[in-house]
């Protein structure tokens, strides 16, 4: 401190220097003699001491409280999935994984999912998710590796009975999403292209299936038919009949 102050000063209480203690003391005889005090004898704040103190309080460090959670941030499970699928719960690409978090059949199964993940609800699919990051951490994620994210305490833990889902069974399209009539004049195949084909594109689309409405009916639109038309019991040829046609609403996929 008497470096910053300079060799001849020190510091005494309420931030006066000894210096300016004689000057006041100067002052008060004076005035009790009955003298006018001169100006330059009245006693003022140093400015030596104000820059002391403004530069003290600079020197303080703020540490914020630490804000630990037992579970991923919802930012990170977003990111998560956003890297895993952009955000889509109904996605299905043909890869044999499925919905948000590109859950494979096995893994989804050893969490307690029936049917397939992308025809669970959302809610399912967080819930068996942060099971699987109770049992394994971000392991079974490869995105979690790229994005950075990092296990806490409850990674691994294996601690699952405070999660409660409420299965919504993840199987079919419930019945209630009937198939529009079919209005196809016939059987569609490869290099067919019509409005017939086009409406089943769209929906196979909203299913998770990599087509637009195109109407167009080529390879890729012959891979999802014969997908659908196996997971469902049917002949697999690729041609969009009836069945074919209604299973888009209510089939498996």
């Amino acid at each position: 401190m008497s470096q910053l102050l300079g060799p001849t000063s020190s510091l005494s209480f309420f931030g006066r220097t000894n210096e300016d203690e004689d000057v006041l003391e100067q002052q008060l005889l004076i005035e009790e003699a009955g003298e006018p005090v001169p100006a330059v004898k009245r006693w003022r704040r140093p400015r030596r001491i104000a820059a002391i103190v403004a530069l003290a309080a600079a020197s303080i460090t703020l540490v914020p409280l630490s804000t630990a959670s037992a579970d991923p941030s919802a930012n990170a499970w977003y990111r998560l999935r956003m890297c895993e699928s952009s955000n889509r719960y109904d996605i299905n690409t043909g890869n044999d994984h499925y919905g948000a978090y590109q859950f494979d059949l096995s893994t989804w199964r050893s969490v307690g999912g029936t049917g397939y993940p992308n025809l669970a609800s959302p809610a399912e699919q967080d819930r068996r998710a942060l099971i699987l990051y109770r049992k394994r951490g971000w392991q079974p994620w490869q995105c979690a590796r790229i994005i950075g994210l990092t296990n806490d305490s409850d990674a691994r833990s294996g601690r699952t009975s405070d999660i409660t889902v409420a299965s919504d069974g993840a199987v079919a399209i419930p019945t209630k999403n009937k198939a529009p009539a079919w209005h196809g004049s016939r059987n569609y195949y490869v290099g067919d292209h019509n409005s017939v084909i086009a409406a089943w594109q769209v929906q196979m689309g909203k299913r998770g299936a990599p087509l637009v409405g195109t109407g167009q009916f080529g390879p890729k639109t012959v891979a999802v038919a014969k997908r659908l038309q196996a997971r469902n019991g049917l002949p697999v040829t690729g041609i969009i009949g009836p069945n074919t046609w209604a299973l888009a609403w209510n089939g498996k996929y």
